[in-house]
């Protein structure tokens, strides 16, 4: 038994049950279209929102291709930086390389050709973290 049930032992009137189990006919028919229309609002509201949104994040979003062969920066974070690169300090630069593109794996991804040093870390990177 749902919690409105047993608080005040009546079936509860929500959008989604507006009939009772014994009974075939439905209540408030204009109640339910009040409901669509509001949801209809509240949708085209989200649209538009989103549609505000996606134009301000094209505005600065640059979609780079690489070819095979070019050599690009790697993008390190200040954490990885002293964990695993070997570099530490505030002042360290935030990308390490060039290094060269042996292949690309997918629509965003490449694969690397990495130092020996670098051979722990995996070597497909987004192109989000090459420069």
């Amino acid at each position: 038994m749902a919690p409105y049930e047993a608080l005040y032992s009546r079936k509860c009137r929500t959008p989604l049950y507006w009939t009772e189990l014994s009974e075939n006919k439905i209540y408030r028919v204009d109640l339910i279209r009040e409901t669509e229309e509001k949801v209809k609002v509240i949708r085209d509201s989200l649209k538009t929102a989103l549609d505000q949104q996606k134009s301000y994040v094209d505005l600065k979003r640059k979609y780079i291709k690489f070819q095979i062969g070019d050599r690009v920066f790697l993008k390190v974070s200040p954490w990885k930086k002293i964990l695993r690169f070997g570099r530490k300090g505030k002042l360290s630069p935030p990308f390490i390389g060039p290094y060269e593109i042996i292949e690309r794996v997918g629509p965003v991804a490449y694969r690397l050709s990495l130092p020996f040093e670098l051979e722990k870390i995996h070597n497909v990177f987004h192109m989000s973290m090459l420069r």
